[in-house]
């Protein structure tokens, strides 16, 4: 991987998953006795990536004493979020603002994440450095989805994002993006949503489709399901 450091969005309320994240993070909760927080670090080290960047607002201090009683093999700093919870943009920008390198993979820990994702990741990566692209997507048809209720957020083209009335693919909380692209935003709340689009208003978003069945913690009534199937 030429990708050094990854960073894992951990500052959500979590609130469709109420009550179980009223006194745990979402990414503290578990699946077949695993947290989701540490799929992604597994998934992580699988990679070969070393650095780690998580940030964390909500129940920040249990996410803390996870990191440092589970001594993972990885360089692995917590930024905190400040005073008021900055969103997916914000919360990616504060991160990015603590580090030398240019580009970035990220990983949300409401997906579900094993190894079989790595090759697919790998192969995204190929594809962002031999473009020279600022910003790609790891996207999943919804019918490979385990919630059948999850819409499709874009369409793709020759890799190319657009959004239109079919709409069948899924963000699955994975992408590679540059520090650029942040040059005209400050550190406060605001959605990643709004730089991808930007880059589709110009046909500069781009995409790459996953074929792993897509598992994602989207409410108490789909996690309850996951516990009895995955």
């Amino acid at each position: 991987m030429k990708i050094k450091t990854v960073l894992i969005l951990c500052a959500g309320y979590g609130k469709r998953l109420n009550p179980l994240t009223l006194t745990e993070p979402k990414p503290l909760l578990k699946i077949n006795e695993i947290t989701l927080l540490e799929n992604c670090i597994n998934l992580i080290q699988f990679l070969g990536i070393k650095k780690v960047i998580i940030n964390t607002f909500y129940l920040k201090d249990k996410i803390e004493d996870f990191i440092r009683t589970k001594k993972f093999n990885l360089d692995i700093q917590i930024i905190n979020d400040g005073k008021v919870i900055l969103n997916t943009g914000g919360g990616i920008l504060n991160m990015v603002d603590s580090s030398n390198e240019s580009d970035f993979l990220t990983l949300n820990p409401d997906t579900v994440w094993d190894n079989n994702y790595a090759k697919v990741i790998q192969n995204m990566e190929k594809f962002y450095f031999s473009n020279k692209i600022k910003n790609i997507l790891l996207l999943v048809n919804k019918n490979l989805s385990f919630d059948k209720k999850l819409k499709g957020d874009f369409d793709l083209t020759e890799n190319k994002i657009k959004k239109n009335d079919q709409n069948d693919l899924i963000y699955t909380g994975c992408q590679i993006i540059n520090k650029s692209l942040f040059e005209s935003y400050s550190v406060n709340n605001f959605s990643i949503s709004e730089i991808w689009n930007e880059l589709v208003n110009k046909n500069d978003l781009y995409g790459y489709e996953s074929s792993e069945d897509f598992y994602h913690l989207t409410n108490l009534e789909v996690y309850e399901e996951l516990l009895k199937n995955k």
